[in-house]
């Protein structure tokens, strides 16, 4: 099996001012010097250069939390990739469970996003994932398969190794519910199983698990097999949590 490099994200949501997202960066980098691992964060846009300056000579890379799939347009309020990549930003969220629930965000839209992401030169980290009353009625499976099969229609399976996917089941983000190791192990060795059946190189495709990642439960979750990092939403937003995380990814 190939040795797939651990992917940590710091998802910040709608938090922190470019002030607090500097003296985060600032105080996260001295923390974190050592690792192998990919670190990556993802302030709201306001923040983006602020904390692109501050990493700049250091491993970590910054990853927006949205785009639009068109380069230009009269989309009042949206930003493209090529605007993104302009800032020096690398990666983009695309999919959260957040997008999907409150803004209307649909898998013919991320169907048109994730390529558009590619041809940029951004890594897409899609996120999918199913709700409380789906995992109650075992439609776990169905659910992850239609939104894999129809955010990545249109992406080419040789490319498909350059796309981060995350695994967060929607009933435990921001819950304190988080799925046992063995649950998220299953469900994202299930994600990498339907990646291998579409001709994807699936043994290079980084897998993350979102869902109230904390210092107590990163290292027994990433010890997985199948599970190759963690997209973090609340622990992220304090420097020595995450930096916790983050060794806990060896």
């Amino acid at each position: 099996m190939p040795e797939r490099t651990p992917y940590i994200a710091a998802n910040w949501k709608m938090h922190k001012s470019v002030a607090e997202a500097g003296q985060f960066v600032d105080a996260l980098l001295p923390q974190i010097a050592a690792t192998q691992s990919d670190v990556v964060i993802c302030p709201p846009f306001t923040a983006l250069t602020a904390v692109v300056e501050r990493r700049y000579g250091t491993a970590v890379k910054v990853a927006a939390q949205n785009m639009h799939e068109e380069d230009s347009g009269a989309f009042t309020g949206e930003v493209s990739a090529p605007m993104l990549v302009e800032l020096d930003v690398e990666a983009v969220v695309l999919g959260h469970s957040e997008r999907r629930q409150f803004f209307g965000e649909t898998d013919e839209a991320l169907a048109r996003k994730v390529p558009a992401a590619l041809a940029a030169g951004l890594e897409p980290i899609l996120c999918i994932g199913e709700s409380e009353e789906a995992r109650d009625a075992e439609q776990t499976e169905g659910i992850l398969e239609r939104q894999l099969q129809a955010d990545l229609v249109d992406v080419d399976g040789a490319r498909l190794s350059e796309v981060v996917i995350a695994y967060e089941p929607i009933w435990a983000i921001g819950t304190g519910r988080t799925a046992t190791p063995e649950q998220a192990q299953e469900t994202i060795a299930f994600i990498r199983d339907m990646l291998r059946e579409r001709g994807a190189p699936a043994e290079d495709v980084r897998i993350l698990y979102g869902g109230s990642v904390k210092p107590a439960n990163a290292a027994e979750l990433m010890a997985q097999p199948d599970i190759d990092g963690a997209l973090v939403g609340g622990a992220s937003l304090d420097a020595a949590d995450f930096a916790a995380i983050v060794k806990a990814a060896g």
